[in-house]
């Protein structure tokens, strides 16, 4: 049981960070422009990995 919602919570975690990113798209687009990076990618990276490692 408590297995399956730490996988339930990860997968929601990923998601989460995915629509973040898909959200934050305009933001980082113009940050860029100014010469900043943000770390997104970092983020969807780890929660992607924690998530694969839960299946």
């Amino acid at each position: 049981m408590i297995d399956r919602l730490t996988s339930i919570a990860t997968f929601v975690a990923f998601q989460t960070t995915v629509a973040l990113g898909i959200a934050l798209l305009p933001v980082a687009i113009m940050a860029r422009r100014l010469g900043v990076t943000l770390p997104v990618h970092r983020l969807i990276e780890r929660t992607e990995s924690a998530y694969q490692n839960e299946r």
